[in-house]
């Protein structure tokens, strides 16, 4: 009896950009956190300020902090405390990265129930990210 188990190439791709991005991301968080943690880049809110606005609702947080909410934190990557959102969008974004290498795969097959599938779930990925919904885009 086989019990082998045949994985598709493009399945393994997709396997492989969440595994090995995953701990890219990770890596880069640690690395990006630690740059804000040792004052080797000087944050938009000090490290003695922020434990006082912890406790305030996010709009409060938002309005004491002059914060804009969605993707305005990309202008601020210059700032310690905002740079280690880098490996926490793309950690976000691999999903839809990992998706985009399925549609050509599943295209070529002729497998059009999958590649519609795929193109689906890579069109509402980038809307719910966009915040053109209204959700925040983050």
């Amino acid at each position: 009896m086989n019990n082998k188990v045949k994985v598709r190439p493009e399945q393994l791709l997709y396997a492989e950009i969440l595994f090995w991005g995953s701990w890219g991301s990770i890596a880069l968080m640690i690395i990006t956190y630690l740059l804000y943690i040792f004052g080797i880049m000087d944050p938009y809110i000090p490290i003695k300020t922020i434990e006082h606005l912890w406790h305030l609702p996010v709009d409060e947080f938002l309005k004491q902090t002059n914060i804009q909410p969605g993707w305005t934190w990309i202008t601020m990557l210059g700032k310690g405390d905002f740079l280690n959102f880098i490996g926490i969008a793309i950690l976000g974004a691999l999903t839809i990265i990992g998706y985009l290498t399925l549609i050509p795969a599943y295209l070529k097959e002729g497998e059009k129930v999958y590649t519609a599938i795929a193109t689906v779930e890579v069109l509402v990925l980038l809307l719910a990210a966009s915040g053109i919904l209204g959700s925040g885009g983050h």
